[in-house]
Order: structure tokens, then sequence, then C-alpha cells
């Protein structure tokens, strides 16, 4: 199956979930590629992008496990 590139936004409206977005992003380690996250102390949330290498089932597995997180919101972007 081929790779694609995809970045992988996500907003973190509970600190709670930290841990748990922290040991996903650690289970696919192996296809991400970069990663930037930055607190945004004034409107308390934590913005992630992730830009992973991987093929469309693995994004998409990333995807849906965030989307199962509380506090979480996620959008993925994928070359065509």
């Amino acid at each position: 199956m081929e790779n694609k590139i995809a970045v992988v936004a996500i907003i973190v409206n509970d600190v709670n979930a930290v841990e748990k977005i922290n040991a996903l992003l650690h289970d696919f380690g192996e296809y991400i590629i970069g990663r930037l996250g930055l607190p945004y102390k004034q409107k308390a949330v934590n913005v992630i992008s992730v830009i992973m290498d991987a093929p469309q089932t693995v994004i998409n597995s990333l995807s849906g496990k965030l989307g199962m997180v509380n506090g979480v919101s996620s959008k993925v972007l994928i070359t065509k």
C-alpha cells in the first residue's frame, strides 16, 4: 500500500487528555516525521500539528483514535 503525506491538526480543550494523546502519538511514532505543539494560554487550549508519512489506513486509525478522546478535536489533510 502506498504511503501518503498527512497533516493531523489536533486541538486539545481538556488538559487531562494530553496523556492519552501522547500515548497515541508514541504508538504511531514510526510514521510521524514531525510534530509541533503550542499552548495557547489565553484560550486555555493546546494546538498540535503532526506530519505523517504512512499508509491511508494508518492515518485513518490515528484520526479515529484521537476522535474518541474526550476534550480533543482533530482533522486530517492528506496528499492525493
